[in-house]
């Protein structure tokens, strides 16, 4: 029986972990299928195409896609390939981004399918307390093995703490929304994986 499997596999550059993957398409039940979005523009670019093409193969499935805004992490900017920190944007900044975003999607994905969620729904509520326990999930020399984090430090360049928060922050999304499944490029592994 095709679960799909190879649906959703056609096109992937890797799915971490196969096995788990086949598990979970054959248990019968709907999935929740994460991908995150941080709105440091006003319009989805090219590259994003890639993973709302790869949600609505999910929806086709009888799958729910839970496009993630992400509307908090987007604040501390996602430090991912970067050799200098990205410029802080502001709240207001970031909603006006994401103003376009539900529209945009619509053209791709499934509207009854489809969650549109913002991460500062609960991250805005999470005491400081909360904060320092997800941080202690991870050590420095952890986040060291992201190589951008590595050129950075070997060449003498400031790595702000806010900027090892963002991985944390983004697999903690996951948690929050209880996502079976999680999509993201692969400048994105490592901060998938450490959720």
């Amino acid at each position: 029986m095709d679960n799909g499997f190879d649906t959703i596999k056609h096109g992937t550059v890797e799915i971490l972990v196969e096995e788990q993957l086949r598990t979970k398409l054959s248990a019968g039940r709907p999935l929740r299928v994460k991908a995150g979005f941080d709105p440091t523009a006003p319009d989805l670019h090219l590259g994003h195409t890639v993973l709302l093409n790869k949600l609505r193969q999910f929806q086709t499935l009888g799958h729910r896609a839970l496009f993630l805004i992400g509307d908090f992490t987007g604040m501390i900017g996602d430090p991912s390939g970067r050799s200098t920190m990205r410029k802080a944007l502001t709240r207001e900044a970031v909603v006006e981004n994401a103003a376009t975003y539900t529209d945009q999607i619509s053209k791709v994905l499934d509207a009854e399918h489809t969650e549109i969620v913002f991460n500062s729904t609960w991250m805005d509520k999470m005491p400081a307390a909360d904060m320092v326990r997800l941080a202690s999930r991870a050590t420095v020399a952890r986040m060291l093995e992201r190589e951008d984090f590595t050129r950075r430090y070997k060449n003498g360049q400031a790595i702000a703490i806010h900027e090892f928060l963002y991985p944390l922050i983004q697999g903690y999304d996951s948690v929050a929304l209880q996502a079976d499944v999680e999509l993201g490029g692969t400048d994105q592994k490592f901060n998938l994986l450490i959720g």
